[in-house]
C-alpha cells in the first residue's frame, strides 16, 4: 500500500462551515417544545493521505469543532454519504471500533478519520465519488464537501470500501 500526502485546496476551501439544529428540520421555528440544547459545529476536511493507485488505502481527516459559547457533546458516529451525482453509498463504522462519547467546551475540536479503498476509475466495481456528505450527531443538516480522492472500490453491490472512525479528542 502507498500513501502520499497531499494538500487539497477544493478541500481546504471549505473551512469552518457551521450547522445548527435542535432536531427538527432546520427551519427559522420548531415545533419540539423541548428544551435540548442545540450545538453549532465547525466541520474542516483537512488535506488527506491520497490513495494514488487503485487497491492502494488512503485517509481523509476531518475536524469538528464546538462553535457555542456552551459545551456539546458528540455521541455516536459522524454519518459519512459518498455521492457521484447519480448515486450514493454510506461508509460503515471502521471495523472493531465503539462509539465515543465525547463532550467538547466551546471553541474545542474533535477529530475522526474517513478510510478508504481507491477504485479504478470507470470500473464497474468502483463509485465514481464526487462530494462527500458529512452530519454530525446532534449539528444539524448535513454538509456536502468535494471529494478530491478519486474512485472508491466497492466490497460488493453498493458496499463501498470505506470506513469512518468514532470521535477522538484533538491531541489525543
Amino acid at each position: 500500500m502507498r500513501a502520499i500526502p497531499i494538500a487539497v485546496t477544493a478541500l481546504a476551501a471549505a473551512l469552518a462551515l457551521t450547522a445548527c439544529d435542535s432536531g427538527g428540520s432546520g427551519s427559522g421555528s420548531s415545533d419540539q417544545s423541548s428544551k435540548a440544547a442545540s450545538c453549532r459545529f465547525g466541520i474542516e476536511v483537512e488535506p488527506g493521505n491520497a490513495a494514488t493507485t487503485a487497491g492502494d488505502t488512503g485517509n481523509v481527516p476531518v475536524t469538528v469543532t464546538n462553535l457555542d459559547s456552551a459545551p456539546c457533546t458528540l455521541k455516536g458516529f459522524p454519518g459519512i454519504e459518498l455521492n457521484s451525482g447519480d448515486a450514493s453509498w454510506t461508509a460503515g463504522r471502521q471495523p472493531g471500533a465503539k462509539a465515543a462519547k465525547v463532550t467538547l467546551q466551546p471553541d474545542t475540536a474533535a477529530t475522526f478519520t474517513i478510510t478508504y479503498v481507491r477504485g479504478k476509475s470507470g470500473a464497474k466495481d468502483s463509485a465514481a465519488v464526487k462530494t462527500v456528505k458529512i452530519t454530525i450527531p446532534g449539528g444539524g443538516d448535513a454538509k456536502s464537501f468535494p471529494w478530491s480522492y478519486g474512485a472508491v472500490a466497492l466490497k460488493t453491490g453498493d458496499d463501498p470500501n470505506a470506513s469512518v472512525s468514532p470521535f477522538q479528542v484533538a491531541g489525543d
